[in-house]
Formats: C-alpha cells, sequence, structure tokens
C-alpha cells in the first residue's frame, strides 16, 4: 500500500497513453501501416538526440519543438508516400525512415556524452519518473487531438477503411493523410518523451491486434482495446516496483504475455468456428458496404 501514491501518476499516465493509442491503432491496423508509430516515434527520438547534440536541455521546450519538427517532416514524408496504383508499398518508405533514423540518431548519440543512458532512456523511456504536472499537460494535449479526430472520424475512417470511396467523394487522400500523421506526430512526440519508442509502439499495436482476435467491429475493438492496454497498465506498473525492474520494458512484457494469453483464449472459444475477420469483410463482399456495416 505504501507504494501506491508512488505508482498514481505513471498510472495515470499509462491510461491517457492507452487512451489515445487505443484510437490510433484502429487507423494504423485498417491501413495495413503498422510500423508507422515506431517510425515515426524514431524519428522524433532522433529529433530529440539532435536537442541533446547540440547543447538543448533533453526535457526542455527547445527541444520538445524540435523533436516535433522532426516528426512533421516524417507525416509529409509518410501522406505523400501513398501511390495510387501502390506499385511500391508505403509500408517500404515506413520501414526505410525508420532504419534511416535509428541509424542517424546511434550516430548523433557516438558524439553525446552519456550516450547509454539517452539510448536506452529512447528505447524505453522512464514513465516511473512521470510527474502530474506532465500528466496534467499531456492529458490536455491529447484531449485536444482527440476532439480533432472525433469532429473529423467520418474523413479518417472512411480514408482508412476505403480510400477508394473517399477519393470518389472527392476528398483529397494526400490531404487527409498528411492531417492524420501530423497529429499523430503530436501525439508520438510526447509519448517518446514519457515512455519511449517500444512501450509507444506496443500501446498503439497490441491492443489493437487483441482486440481484433475478438471483434469486427470499430467500437467493440475500442472497448476491448482499452480495457486491455488499462489492465496491462496497471500490471506492469506495479510488477516494474515489484520485481525492481525498468517500467517501460516491463510493461512491454506484460502486453507481449497477457496478448499471447489472449491468443489462447481465442483459440479455445472461436477455433473451428467463425472468427471475426480482420478487416470485418470477406474480400467478395462490397467495400462500401463494409464501411456502412462498421459505422452500425
Amino acid at each position: 500500500m505504501a507504494i501506491l501514491p508512488f505508482l498514481l501518476a505513471p498510472f495515470l499516465a499509462s491510461l491517457i497513453l492507452t487512451g489515445i493509442h487505443a484510437y490510433l491503432g484502429v487507423h494504423v491496423v485498417e491501413r495495413g501501416v503498422i510500423f508507422v508509430d515506431l517510425a515515426l516515434a524514431q524519428i522524433a527520438a532522433l529529433g530529440a538526440t539532435t536537442a541533446i547534440l547540440i547543447g538543448m536541455d533533453p526535457h526542455g521546450g527547445g527541444a520538445y519543438w524540435l523533436s516535433l519538427a522532426f516528426t512533421f517532416v516524417g507525416a509529409a514524408i509518410f501522406a505523400f508516400a501513398r501511390t495510387r496504383r501502390g506499385h511500391i508499398p508505403q509500408e517500404a518508405f515506413i520501414g526505410i525512415a525508420y532504419s534511416v533514423a535509428s541509424a542517424a540518431a546511434i550516430l548523433a548519440m557516438s558524439k553525446a556524452t552519456g550516450e547509454t543512458e539517452h539510448l536506452k532512456d529512447m528505447l524505453v523511456g522512464n514513465i516511473l519518473a512521470v510527474s502530474m504536472h506532465d500528466v496534467v499537460k499531456t492529458a490536455i494535449l491529447y484531449g485536444v487531438i482527440g476532439l480533432f479526430h472525433y469532429i473529423f472520424r467520418k474523413q479518417f475512417l472512411l480514408i482508412s477503411t476505403n480510400p477508394e470511396a473517399a477519393e470518389a467523394q472527392g476528398l483529397s487522400i494526400r490531404f487527409w493523410d498528411f492531417l492524420f500523421y501530423a497529429s499523430f506526430g503530436f501525439v508520438v512526440t510526447s509519448s517518446v518523451a514519457i515512455a519511449g519508442v517500444l512501450l509507444v509502439f506496443c500501446y498503439l499495436v497490441v491492443p489493437s491486434v487483441g482486440a481484433m482476435l475478438f471483434a469486427d467491429k470499430i467500437g467493440r475493438r475500442l472497448a476491448i482495446g482499452w480495457t486491455m492496454g488499462t489492465l496491462v497498465s496497471g500490471l506492469g506498473v506495479y510488477f516494474s516496483v515489484l520485481l525492481d525492474t525498468p517500467t517501460g520494458a516491463t510493461i512491454v512484457c506484460t502486453f507481449g504475455a497477457v496478448l499471447i494469453v489472449m491468443f489462447f483464449i481465442h483459440l479455445l472459444f472461436f477455433h473451428g468456428g467463425k472468427a471475426p475477420a480482420l478487416n470485418g469483410a470477406t474480400s467478395a463482399e462490397n467495400p462500401q458496404d463494409r464501411v456502412v456495416q462498421r459505422h452500425h
């Protein structure tokens, strides 16, 4: 009981990360750009590393805005990397961006003092050290991003699930993609500073993948993803204190363990039956009908 007040801020930060990333993860999985969060997170980390290299305070405002600027560049690249004919998969550009950003960050770290500690923070963060001020500031920022996505939810959902229909309705795919990835960049830049690259990736992808095992509708996936993220956050933070292990890495491993359990539950209760389709529809189903069905 004595450690509960100490765990309050990290747990609240984990809940905030769960709320926004589980929602964004639904879009990422639908778009088939699974590693976009990892790439943007690494680009944001490269910006933070560059800030350290030129003498900025890694926790100051200057480092944050430089990291955000790097992320906006990545958002523009990913938005314009989507080709109409799809002869070059967008995931290829995302993988290249991640590899180059990772290598550049390592090169920058080699010229900075305390590079080992900086590299560790970049990968797994230090969510246990988050303050209530950081929690409130992050909650306000994510609330604004969430409101933005709620207002334009129809455009974002249609482009994520059926870009052909969106284009037929006159929507500019690249413009809305840039807005999506730019808002994504705000989230990722703040999340990496709190939780590190690996944990941010897990919060984005693992709840969505776990939810897809049991649901094919957006609302149900969000409910399952948010529930899973909340439980894993609480368990991960508690285990990290109990076992005296790095919090970010502990939560990542807890995510993996819980996903394995969910997979076996899925096999026990759904194997052999009609499991939910990953995209909520068969390939023969009309894509427009799939979008209408999901809205219901």
